[in-house]
């Protein structure tokens, strides 16, 4: 089925100001022009006219995007473009029109940037796949700069497989040329669709569907989240096979590279990495890497030098501990979070030492608490007395969960699987 007159969807104040409400919720830094989403705010109404007029006359043309670099975990540089506020918008209003009419006929086992979807929901049906499908043979593929590499020309061609309208067409087509900004140069974009763009999830799930209904087709069983693609077989020849197809028609029809240097065929037994977990035959766990940047950002956060008193460190940890816990909870990984608690516990009864400065402080405390018998001298400064029977009997673990409000990673339910009923 061909969609006809979309462009006049765009053309609703209305929609524009939700698409701004939704691109206001998704915060983010300003474009090129420097505008931020609380100066576009304040002119709202202005700025809105502005859009819808440009629009109507069809003299709407996009600022190009601010390039920013993001460092990964393993060392690279993640480029991503930032467009204006008000491209922002227009993009949120686009995707708002050509989502609806796309995403109800995408692979079932596509779950990047899906409402209703996550990586809870990936992680799971990988998962369901190895340990009941026994599928354990596993391609584990790698794109280089998949955003960066999508073809100009394929997108249109694939959007212009469901949208009859020109018009809607021709605004995609402005967005993906708009350029990118680096530094004082301005470098044209006649490939690619800007990570960082409100549109772009949407482009890149386009883009990639025909990948996956071709696998399907052929009778391969997928998970895919965004460019992260996992080929999942029973025997170690099926899996070489599809690694094969699967790199020849991402590469000689998608025209996008596929990184042979990552790119690897492994074995549940061995652990199949994916979207921050280890998948293994019998259960799933944290990466290393995941638990290391983890417990780097704890310790930023409760440096024994800190300003803050104990109650606002902690306010400020909660959110840190709670947000990784909520992501990994679907990990086996009772231990690790146990372990890290126990550890975060340590560091913060290392600050209050240092705040109350002398043992004669801590002595108060205790018997302020009923203990009266006379213990060891301990050094106020140290790390092993962080851990001893002085600490932890002046700053129990109740005191600094119950009183102080320390999110406990102990009590988190670990080993949650999203149930889903899809292909």
């Amino acid at each position: 089925m061909k969609y006809h007159s979309l462009y006049g969807h765009m053309l609703s104040e209305q929609r524009l100001k939700d698409s701004f409400k939704q691109v206001q919720l998704a915060k983010g830094a300003a474009g090129i022009d420097m505008q931020s989403l609380s100066d576009f705010a304040r002119n709202l109404d202005v700025e809105i006219d502005d859009l819808l007029a440009e629009l109507q006359e069809k003299t709407y043309k996009p600022l190009p995007v601010r390039r920013v670099e993001i460092p990964k975990s393993d060392g690279g540089i993640r480029l991503l473009g930032i467009p204006a506020v008000r491209d922002r918008v227009v993009q949120q209003a686009l995707r708002s029109i050509l989502e609806p009419i796309f995403d109800p006929d995408f692979h079932p086992s596509s779950y990047g940037y899906r409402k209703g979807k996550g990586c809870h929901q990936a992680i799971s049906k990988a998962s369901l796949f190895i340990r009941q499908y026994h599928l354990k043979h596993v391609v584990d593929m790698d794109l280089s700069k998949c955003f960066d590499c999508l073809d100009h020309q394929i997108i249109l061609q694939q959007f212009g497989k469901k949208v009859a309208d020109g018009s809607i067409i021709n605004l995609l087509k402005l967005l993906l040329e708009s350029g990118v900004m680096v530094g004082n140069t301005l470098q044209a974009t006649d490939i690619g669709s800007p990570q960082g763009g409100v549109i772009s999830p949407l482009i890149c799930n386009v883009y990639l569907d025909s990948f996956d209904q071709y696998m399907k087709e052929r009778g391969h069983r997928i998970v895919r989240y965004a460019d992260d693609i996992l080929i999942l077989k029973s025997t170690g020849k099926a899996a070489a096979n599809a690694q094969q197809v699967a790199t020849d028609y991402l590469e000689n029809v998608l025209k996008l590279k596929v990184n042979q240097q990552k790119t690897h065929l492994t074995h549940s037994d061995k652990g199949v990495k994916f979207l921050g977990v280890v998948i293994e035959t019998d259960y799933t766990r944290i990466q290393k890497l995941k638990l290391k940047a983890f417990k780097e950002k704890v310790k930023s956060y409760t440096k024994r030098n800190t300003g803050l008193n104990l109650k606002e460190v902690i306010w400020k940890l909660n959110p840190v501990l709670r947000g990784f816990s909520q992501y990994f909870k679907i990990a086996n990984c009772s231990r690790e979070l146990k372990g890290i608690i126990s550890w975060t516990r340590r560091r913060l009864r290392c600050i209050q030492l240092k705040q109350w400065k002398t043992y004669a402080k801590l002595q108060r405390r205790l018997r302020q608490l009923g203990y009266f018998k006379q213990l060891p001298r301990i050094k106020m400064m140290s790390w092993r007395n962080a851990k001893s029977p002085q600490s932890s009997m002046a700053m129990p673990n109740k005191w600094l969960h119950d009183e102080l409000g320390l999110y406990d990673l102990a009590q988190v339910k670990t080993g949650v699987i999203a149930h889903q009923i899809d292909g």
